[in-house]
C-alpha cells in the first residue's frame, strides 16, 4: 500500500527539534527523509541524557523513518555530492541561523539553480531580519519575546511562566509540516515550487492570537494591563489526589449540583447564569475546590460521571501510558530498535483510512545509510571510501 508521500524525497540539514519534528511528520506519512548530519557528532540531540546503547530518547523520538548521511558541507566534494542529491529532491529543509545556509552554498537560490521547482524551507528562530535575527534562540527565549510567558502567568502582575515543555520548537515543527504539504499540492497542481520561510516567533504569537490576544483584537481599544479572571485554576485537590472538573454551561452546572449534592446552588444567585459564573468566578471554583476535598479522586470521578459533567483525573506521565483511554485509542506503539533495543513511542496522532502510517525504519545511528544514499548520488565506492579517510563522511556501522 503506498503511502501519502511516497516519491518524495526531503533534504533535511535540520538539528535539535523544530526541524526533526517537521520532517518526522512527513517521513511517517511516507517521505523519503535523509538526515544529513556532521561526521563527527551529527545532531546535537544524538548526545544529550535519557540514553541507551548510545542512542538518546531526544534523538530516537524525533528521527524515526529516517536516513542518515553524514556530509562535511566545508568540503568540496561532499558539497557537490549534496548538490547531486538536490536534483533528486522535492524539499529541502534548514534552520541554520539567517545567512549561514547561504554562505555555505546550500541557501534557497543555489538551489533553484539545480532544480526550479524545489520547495525550500527556512526555519528562524525570531526571523530572516530585524534586531534579532542573528541572536542565538532556545525555546524559553521564544515563550519569553512571544508573550507566552505572561499568558502562562494568567496576569500581567503574577510573575511570568514557563510551559514546561518546549511548546515553541515543537509547535513550529506541525506548522512546518502543514506548509510544506499545501506547497506540495500548490506545485502538484502548477508545478511550481517556492520559499517557505517560517519562524518559532511567528508561529507562537499566530497560535496564541485564538485564544489569548482578545484585549489586542479590537484595534484602539487595547487592554493596558491583562488580568487573571482567577487566581484558581481547573486542577483541585481531592482526598487523595487531584482532578480536573470544567463546568460552562447552566446544564452542566446543575449537573455539578447533583454531583454534589446540592440542588441550592441552580438558584444561586451568585451562579444562575453564565455571565454571573464568570463574574463571581473566584467564589464558584472555591466553592468547588471545598467540596471537591472530601472525597477521593476515584469516588468523584464515579460520580461526576454519573452525572455527565466535564471531568478528567490528574495523571503522571507512567499513570498516562497504561490509562484505559490512552490504550483505547491505541496511542503508544512499541518497536524494536537494532541498537537502543525496545522502544515506546506515541503514533502520529492523525489516523488515515487508505494509508495509515508505519515504522518503516527505526531512527538511523550516526552515517548508517552514508554509502547507500552516496552511491544514490551517483558517487563510486571508490569515491566514497576516499571521503571517508579524509574524514569527510561517516560510514557508521551498517552501510
Amino acid at each position: 500500500m503506498a503511502s501519502l508521500f511516497d516519491g518524495i524525497r526531503i533534504l533535511d540539514l535540520t538539528s535539535m527539534i523544530s526541524g526533526p519534528t517537521t520532517t518526522l511528520i512527513l517521513a511517517d506519512q511516507g517521505a523519503d527523509v535523509i538526515k544529513i548530519e556532521t561526521p563527527e557528532t551529527g545532531d546535537h540531540t544524538r548526545m544529550v541524557s535519557t540514553r541507551r546503547a548510545g542512542m538518546s530518547a531526544s534523538f530516537v523520538n524525533n528521527n524515526r523513518n529516517k536516513r542518515s548521511l553524514t556530509l562535511n558541507l566545508k568540503d568540496e566534494r561532499c558539497l557537490a555530492a549534496f548538490k547531486s542529491l538536490v536534483k533528486t529532491a522535492d524539499v529541502i529543509v534548514q534552520n541554520f541561523r539567517p545567512s549561514v545556509a547561504d554562505r555555505i552554498g546550500v541557501g534557497e537560490a543555489a538551489c533553484r539553480k539545480i532544480k526550479d521547482d524545489i520547495i525550500y524551507v527556512s526555519i528562524s528562530g525570531f526571523g530572516e531580519t530585524g534586531p534579532y535575527a542573528q541572536k542565538p534562540v532556545y525555546d524559553p527565549l521564544v515563550q519569553a519575546l512571544s508573550g507566552l510567558t505572561t499568558v502562562q502567568a494568567g496576569s500581567d502582575q503574577n510573575r511570568p511562566r514557563l510551559v514546561r515543555t518546549i511548546l515553541p520548537d515543537k509547535l513550529t515543527g506541525f506548522a512546518a509540516s502543514q506548509a510544506i504539504s499545501a506547497a506540495l499540492f500548490h506545485r502538484e497542481r502548477t508545478g511550481v515550487g517556492q520559499h517557505i520561510k517560517l519562524s518559532m516567533l511567528d508561529t507562537v504569537i499566530a497560535f496564541l492570537w485564538g485564544s489569548d490576544m482578545g484585549g489586542h483584537t479590537f484595534v484602539g481599544n487595547e487592554f493596558a494591563q491583562e488580568n487573571a479572571q482567577s487566581f484558581i485554576d481547573l486542577i483541585y485537590e481531592t482526598a487523595d489526589g487531584y482532578i480536573s472538573v470544567a463546568v460552562q454551561s447552566n446544564k452542566e452546572w446543575a449537573n455539578l449540583s447533583r454531583a454534589f449534592d446540592m440542588p441550592e446552588l441552580v438558584d444561586d444567585p451568585r451562579f444562575k447564569t453564565a455571565a454571573l459564573r464568570g463574574k463571581n468566578i473566584d467564589e464558584r471554583l472555591t466553592l468547588t475546590q471545598d467540596v471537591l476535598r472530601t472525597r477521593t479522586t476515584d469516588d468523584w470521578l464515579t460520580r461526576l460521571e454519573a452525572e455527565d459533567v466535564p471531568c478528567a483525573p490528574v495523571l503522571h506521565r507512567r499513570e498516562m501510558r497504561v490509562h484505559p483511554q490512552v490504550q483505547a485509542n491505541d496511542t503508544i506503539m512499541e518497536y524494536h530498535h537494532p541498537t537502543a533495543g525496545r522502544l515506546r513511542q506515541a503514533r502520529p496522532a492523525p489516523r488515515f483510512s487508505e494509508t495509515p502510517t508505519e515504522v518503516r525504519m527505526p531512527p538511523p545511528t550516526l552515517g548508517e545509510h552514508t554509502a547507500e544514499i552516496l552511491r544514490e548520488a551517483g558517487l563510486s565506492d571508490a569515491d566514497i571510501e576516499a571521503l571517508a579517510a579524509d574524514g569527510a563522511i561517516n560510514l557508521g556501522n551498517a552501510s
